[in-house]
């Protein structure tokens, strides 16, 4: 596993830990999740400004689910699922360095080990929806 996708399991991990505690401090949920990081294996800098980006931005990113989640209120959303859409629409939107096809596959990977069932397709789908409008191009050959 590389630097970067231990980043994003303890990002996602922080996200859904503000989640489920919304007074917690960001500072706080970060260090805590790179204390449990093994050194060199997180890129601490990283995990810092997906959590730190998507927490602050998330009525932005919430609408922006809602709108390509068809049928799919946000409050009806599994919480692990909708800190994983938070995380990797920040990524999309925000990261123009990381190319969207990884993002993608990123959130898709995220949702089979910590999600239901259906995460994955879920997750899919509303972010290939998102990733189509907000990079186009990126995704060309990119079966949905």
């Amino acid at each position: 596993m590389g630097a970067r996708h231990a980043s994003r399991m303890l990002a996602l991990q922080a996200l859904y830990a503000l989640e489920m505690n919304p007074e917690a401090s960001p500072d706080e949920v970060i260090e805590s999740a790179r204390s449990e990081a093994a050194e060199g294996l997180v890129d601490a800098e990283f995990l810092a400004a997906l959590v730190a980006g998507a927490w602050t931005r998330r009525a932005t990113l919430d609408r922006t689910i809602e709108q390509a989640s068809k049928h799919w209120k946000l409050s009806r959303m599994d919480r692990i699922d909708k800190s994983i859409l938070r995380l990797a629409l920040y990524e999309l939107l925000h990261t123009p360095e990381t190319a969207a096809p990884v993002i993608l596959d990123e959130g898709v990977e995220l949702a089979k080990e910590f999600g239901t069932p259906d995460s994955a397709s879920f997750i899919n789908g509303v972010l290939d929806h998102i990733a189509r409008e907000a990079r186009p191009g990126e995704l060309a050959g990119r079966i949905s």
